[in-house]
């Protein structure tokens, strides 16, 4: 079934399809199996009946996601269904929903369960997680990329048309890759983190995950807006929706980019860099050390710290049980004193005035999302190193409070997929996914992992 907005939305309005038809589909082709490890929690169809029949008295015209159907990572509340964040004994039954997810179903959408995800969003790699790792929508054997996993997947095989994840460190953009779909990890506070378990508070967001540029457009502006009660929500500052005709786009110096041993990736990224140019757009050479030094600040410094402050009391009690390479990652946090983390703010505002004369020369950056795609099994047996190498392009981004949009550009030949993020400063989410839909209408062969053509609009 294409559940791309668009197609489903023009059903609708013919009236071939109702709310309560789609639910029913949808159930039937979901069904009780979850081999991928995608769900914690699927809704039952009677579930999702209650929603399809709120609508059934609403004109289609006049809600933006009327009976669009949509997965929320599990560390995102809604509500009557319990929260897990990737972890049973933390559970807890929120009695509403997370501002942003109000925000969706207000505008027609239909939540269709919670997803797996590595446990309170700590990993790019989606197996850390009691429910199962996270299989790959395309090879079962590779990993789905995390935290967001099951997000990405559920959307990449076709059960719902977008899902909402999380992004602190790479979770929206990473999956993305891995799964051939778009990742847009929206500026810092302008979607609404109310109601979402924290991660490192001051740098969350909640990010979303769609077949095409265009599905994350629609989906972003049902989503966004200012929420009183997250006082890290910000109003959008006013700036362009498209790039100029003739860009400039920056990628790191040759010696600065890292594949991990993946032969085929290099030539994919020089591919995509040859798309950017058919666009219009010009490359220039930058240094990308600053970026990268910013980076390496995010799990080697501090900030790990608030994660321990997001769960320390459940952490000091329940310690057990919570998953071993993520108890190893949180607890490290104690060897940080109060010092430490002034003088790694002190290096961060550095780093931030460093990195932001290159906004001078480009209007966007452009790198691989990831260098290279892991199997489960290496994963499992060097999961530190697997997970650092994943986020060499990601973790630099929330700390540089700039706006990020990854895009499936190519595929290896094995059939798994490769892509590149495009980035730039914060509020700049329009143009970026502007310029995802330019790399889309002329390269993009299919829909996530599904056999559904792309159909340029």
């Amino acid at each position: 079934m294409n559940l791309e907005i668009a197609h489903l939305r023009g059903l609708y309005l013919s009236g071939k399809l109702s709310p309560a038809e789609l639910v029913q589909k949808l159930d039937a082709q979901i069904g009780t199996q979850d081999d991928r490890h995608i769900w914690i929690r699927r809704l039952s169809l009677d579930e999702m009946m209650v929603y399809a029949d709120q609508l059934a008295n609403k004109n289609p015209a006049d809600l933006p996601l009327y009976g669009i159907p949509f997965a929320v990572k599990d560390n995102i509340d809604l509500a009557g269904i319990l929260t897990t964040a990737g972890c049973p004994e933390y559970a807890y039954l929120p009695e509403k929903s997370a501002y942003v997810v109000q925000q969706l179903i207000d505008a027609g959408a239909i939540p269709v369960g919670k997803t797996n995800l590595d446990q309170f969003a700590t990993g790019l790699v989606g197996t850390r997680s009691p429910y199962g790792a996270c299989q790959n929508s395309f090879d079962p054997a590779y990993i789905s990329g995390g935290s967001s996993s099951g997000s990405a997947v559920s959307v990449a095989l076709g059960l719902v048309s977008f899902s909402l994840g999380t992004d602190t460190a790479g979770s929206g953009r990473v999956p993305a890759a891995f799964n051939n779909l778009v990742g847009l990890k929206p500026s810092c506070g302008l979607l609404s983190t109310s109601g979402v378990v924290p991660a490192c508070r001051t740098l969350d967001c909640v990010s979303i995950f769609a077949l095409t540029a265009k599905d994350a457009e629609t989906v972003l502006a049902s989503a966004q807006g200012f929420d009183e009660d997250d006082p890290y929500s910000r109003e959008p500052l006013p700036t362009e929706t498209k790039l100029k005709p003739a860009f400039t786009f920056g990628v790191p110096k040759l010696e600065q980019l890292a594949f991990f041993e993946n032969p085929e990736t290099p030539g994919l990224f020089q591919e995509a860099i040859a798309q950017l140019k058919a666009l219009g757009g010009k490359a220039v050479e930058i240094d990308f050390e600053p970026f990268l030094a910013t980076a390496r600040l995010l799990y080697e410094g501090p900030w790990v710290a608030e994660r321990y402050a997001a769960i320390q009391d459940f952490f000091e009690s329940h310690a057990e049980a919570i998953f071993p390479v993520t108890r190893q990652i949180i607890g490290g946090a104690v060897k940080f004193s109060a010092a430490d983390t002034y003088r790694a703010m002190y290096k961060l505002k550095a780093m931030q005035r460093k990195c932001a004369g290159v906004w001078d020369d480009v209007d966007i950056i452009v790198t691989p999302t990831a260098g290279t795609l892991y199997k489960i099994d290496e994963v499992n047996a060097d999961p530190v190193r697997c997970n650092s190498n994943l986020g060499y392009y990601t973790n630099f981004m929330n700390l540089l409070d700039l706006s990020a949009v990854a895009i499936p550009t190519g595929f290896q030949k094995n059939g798994l997929p490769f892509g590149i993020t495009v980035c730039a400063p914060a509020f700049s989410d329009m143009k970026l996914l502007d310029l995802a839909n330019q790399v889309q209408q002329k390269s993009a062969k299919k829909l996530g992992a599904t056999q559904l053509p792309f159909t340029q609009h």
